[in-house]
This record gives structure tokens, C-alpha cells and sequence, in this order.
């Protein structure tokens, strides 16, 4: 069982350690915004950059991915990394913005106005670290759900709100009433109408793009889980099993006990024992609380 924990512990700091950086990219770079003073090649800065939706689906993609840490950190303390669904299609709604962001900014903006420009100072983090590392992390690392297309439907929210208000602000209301400017041109250079039509099907194309990746990416793990628990554990006494896991972690000075339901789960799918979950459960407490140096609790009174 110490090469599944030294799995799940891999996993869960590669998955906290690239949220941690797009959380603190993310910080940096919209600071760097705030702080900028406005010139000719971006006017957008101090408080209007919010404005944006380069800072807005970073913002978003950061949130998600610090709610993926807590339960990174409790992965490791259990060695039962979960993530919930809800969490999940968040992640998945910030990693295709910002994988938006990232595609518009090499394809469109960075012609217009040169890479150096688009990919340097705070564009660096918005439009190229923090969406790349972003896309890695929910790719690799999160793969806890299997994404359907439902899911995929869900993560064009945000682009569909900012378009919204987009079209508002700078085709409804205008700049000289009060709107923005067609900072992205996509009311400039081409007929509205023709941005309008193309932005959701092209999000959604990446959102596919980053489900099959994901799925892939999950297949690929539950494929080796399978091999290696069938190989090692096909036929193997659960009981046994579960009484030594209770007895190796039972060194931790605390009453409250973590039964690492999730692993004892996989053990009896795919050892074929007839023990149930209710009773290995019930014998890993046992064994636990008999080899624990906790039973005296009058240390825990107050």
C-alpha cells in the first residue's frame, strides 16, 4: 500500500504546488496592472483593467484553483485526495477562459501588436504562464471526474457573460456615452455580428479540447490503478491488509481517526473479498485505536 500513498501524495503536491503558482502569478500580474500607468498600447490599466477579460478569467482561474488546495492539503494529511464535482467544473469553466485568453493573445493580439509586447510584464503571467500552467494542472493533476459534455457546456458561462457585457458596453452604449472602447476589435476590425456568431463555438472547441485531454489523462491513471491493484491485490486478505494500514498510521498523536475510505474501496473491488466496506472500516478502527497511544484522553480535556 506505500506505493498507492506515495502515489496519491505525488499527485496531490504536483496539483497544489501548480494551483499555488497560478494563484500567485496570477496575483502579480494583475497587481503589475494596477500599478501601470496607461500608454498608447494598453489604456486599460489601474482600476479599468478589470475591464478586461484577459484579468477577469485569470482571476477567475486563480479562485478555482486556490479552492483546489484545501483539499490538496487534506489529501495529503488523509491520503485521500478528492476533489468534488462543483470544484471541478469551476476549475474547468477558469481553465478554458483563460486557455481563451491565451490562444487570442498568440493568435490575434500578438500579430497585431507584436510578441514581445503581448508576452512581456504583466502579459507575460496573464496571457502565457498562468494559462499554460493552468491547462497542465486540470490536465495532469485534477483528474479525480471524468468531464462530460454537460460539463464542457457549463464552462462557457463566464466567456458568455463577458460577452454580453462586451456587446453592451462598447456596441450598445458606445465609448462616448459612457462605454468602452473596442479594446479587442472584435467591433472594429470585423462586423460585430461575425464575433458574436464565432466566440462560443470557438470556446467550445476548447472546452472539448481540454475534456478529451483531461479524460485521457484519467483513463490513462484509473488504466494503471486497475493493472497494479489487480496484479497485487487479486486474492489477497483484505482483513490483513487493512489491520496493517490502521497499524502503520496509527503513530498519530490525535483521536481523530481518517479512515482512508477511498483506497480500502479500490482494495475490495479488486482483491474479490468478500469483506465489506462497513467491516474494513470497522476493523481499521479497531486496530487503529488498539496500537494508538491515544486511548488515554485525559490529556484532551479541558
Amino acid at each position: 500500500m506505500e506505493r498507492v500513498m506515495k502515489i496519491t501524495r505525488r499527485e496531490c503536491l504536483l496539483a497544489m504546488f501548480s494551483a499555488l503558482i497560478v494563484v500567485v502569478c496570477v496575483c502579480i500580474g494583475v497587481t503589475m496592472n494596477l500599478t501601470t500607468i496607461a500608454d498608447e498600447n494598453f489604456d486599460h490599466m489601474g482600476l479599468r483593467t478589470f475591464c478586461m477579460f484577459t484579468v477577469n478569467s485569470n482571476i477567475l482561474a486563480a479562485a478555482a484553483m486556490a479552492m483546489v488546495i484545501p483539499y490538496t492539503m487534506d489529501g495529503l494529511r488523509t491520503h485521500n485526495y478528492y476533489l468534488p464535482r462543483w470544484i471541478v467544473d469551476v476549475v474547468y469553466a477558469g481553465v478554458t477562459s483563460v486557455a481563451l485568453t491565451f490562444l487570442v493573445s498568440l493568435f490575434i493580439l500578438a500579430p497585431v501588436k507584436g510578441f514581445v509586447l503581448i508576452f512581456t510584464g504583466s502579459r507575460l503571467f496573464l496571457h502565457g504562464v498562468c494559462p499554460i500552467l493552468a491547462v497542465v494542472a486540470f490536465s495532469f493533476f485534477m483528474t479525480q471526474k471524468n468531464m462530460r459534455f454537460l460539463d464542457s457546456l457549463i464552462a462557457l458561462i463566464p466567456v458568455l457573460i463577458y460577452a454580453v457585457i462586451y456587446f453592451i458596453m462598447v456596441v450598445v452604449i458606445g465609448e462616448e456615452k459612457g462605454g468602452w472602447n473596442d479594446f479587442y476589435g472584435f467591433a472594429t476590425h470585423l462586423p460585430w455580428w461575425i464575433s458574436a456568431i464565432a466566440i462560443l463555438p470557438l470556446t467550445l472547441l476548447i472546452a472539448t479540447g481540454l475534456r478529451l485531454l483531461h479524460n485521457r489523462s484519467r483513463n490513462r491513471r484509473k488504466a494503471q490503478e486497475t493493472a497494479f491493484f489487480t496484479e497485487t491485490f487479486a486474492g489477497a486478505d483484505v482483513r490483513k491488509i487493512v489491520a496493517a494500514m490502521a497499524r502503520t498510521r496509527s503513530s498519530a498523536k490525535t483521536l481523530d481517526i481518517l479512515v482512508p475510505t477511498r483506497v480500502i474501496s479500490v482494495l475490495l473491488k479488486y482483491s474479490g473479498s468478500d469483506c465489506t466496506l462497513e467491516e474494513a472500516t470497522q476493523i481499521y478502527i479497531k486496530e487503529y485505536m488498539e496500537c494508538s497511544s491515544v486511548m488515554n484522553l485525559d490529556k484532551f480535556w479541558i
